[in-house]
């Protein structure tokens, strides 16, 4: 089995390479993204693996359909950037459903406290041997209404973190687990309420048609004077133009972002020899309110180890077998969820 293996970093190798051997699956790893112009560095193997800015469109589906490429291997659990409608028929398409829901939670608390304890203005102080403690006052999350929109595993995960901390915690899914609800400390609330009642805002779900631009700016005029949001779901759940306006009028009191709309382009790199030329996120990060790290939340040797071997056995499961329980269905759904079974 040959695999090609897209936007390669140092830390996906050191995860893949030891399931050579095993697997019989020799990856060929490319340091470039796939799109339009590299999809023909996917000739003669069985299949692909991509990363979330990979771009898996339909013409890119086309030309890996008619190179004999069988399978699309995602080593992520998010697959907006996949036209899923479009590859039905064509091509097989699996993914990393849960790898690690604690990396992705904790990042987002560690982000929450760094930004309310002003921990990285502490920091950079204390580096230059500066101690004043001038501008450091925060808040407590004790006694805070924080509003999760998404309870999926990781939703769920924060959820625990937050009742840790004493806080209130309203909860918004469209298909909610009320078996984490207990009608003081957590509770299922409309979406409107989560805006009009939340300390804090934090997004856990995926990022759909539903969920484009959840944060926009009709959502932020409906939010307490001083919300804080928090992002490390999928970049396009945050209207980056009104985050931004939201947080020049002191609407927003703070944002702290593991992930960009137009990160496309830039996340994953070292970009720090080049003039910025997204203006949005330059502004962004000049707020002293805003903290953005580049989409890292996933990265912790867990998560790193689970996206291998699962990606691995996805490959192994759908080329040896010609089924696998990750498989996306057409509708975004895997297809051991489909009443159809298997999308074809």
């Amino acid at each position: 089995m040959k695999i090609a293996f897209f936007d390669t970093k140092p830390y996906d190798k050191n995860s893949f390479d030891k399931y050579s051997e095993s697997t019989g699956i020799e990856f060929k790893y490319y340091e470039t993204k796939l799109n339009e112009d590299t999809v023909y560095l996917a000739h003669g193997f069985d299949g692909v693996c991509v990363f979330v800015n990979d771009t898996v469109n339909s013409s890119v589906i086309d030309k890996l359909s008619e190179m004999g490429v069988k399978v699309i291997a995602l080593r992520c659990a998010g697959f907006n950037n996949v036209d899923m409608k479009y590859a039905f028929g064509k091509i097989h398409v699996v993914r990393v459903p849960a790898y690690s829901p604690y990396a992705v939670a904790e990042h987002t608390m560690a982000l929450l406290l760094t930004s309310i304890r002003r921990i990285h203005k502490a920091y950079n102080r204390s580096k230059e041997f500066n101690f004043s403690l001038n501008g450091l006052t925060g808040i407590d999350l004790y006694g805070k209404t924080v509003g999760i929109i998404g309870t999926g595993k990781i939703g769920k995960v924060f959820v625990n973190i937050c009742r840790g901390f004493g806080m209130k915690i309203l909860a918004y899914d469209k298909f909610p687990d009320r078996s984490i609800e207990d009608g003081e400390i957590i509770k299922y609330v409309s979406i409107d309420e989560i805006f009009a009642d939340s300390d804090i805002i934090s997004l856990h779900c995926p990022l759909n048609d539903e969920t484009y631009h959840l944060i926009d700016e009709n959502a932020i005029e409906k939010c307490k004077k001083g919300v804080i949001i928090l992002n490390t779901s999928r970049g396009a759940l945050v209207d980056a133009e009104a985050l931004l306006e939201g947080i020049k009028s002191r609407k927003i009191g703070a944002a702290c972002l593991d992930v960009y709309e137009e990160e496309s382009d830039l996340f994953f790199e070292d970009n720090s020899g080049h003039i910025m030329e997204d203006d949005t996120l330059a502004r962004l990060i000049s707020m002293p309110n805003v903290i953005v790290t580049s989409h890292q939340a996933f990265l912790t040797e867990e998560a790193l180890e689970n996206i291998a071997s699962t990606t691995v056995n996805n490959i192994v499961d759908m080329l040896s077998k010609g089924q696998c329980a990750n498989e996306l269905c057409y509708r975004g759904g895997n297809t051991e969820d489909c009443k159809s079974g298997k999308c074809f």
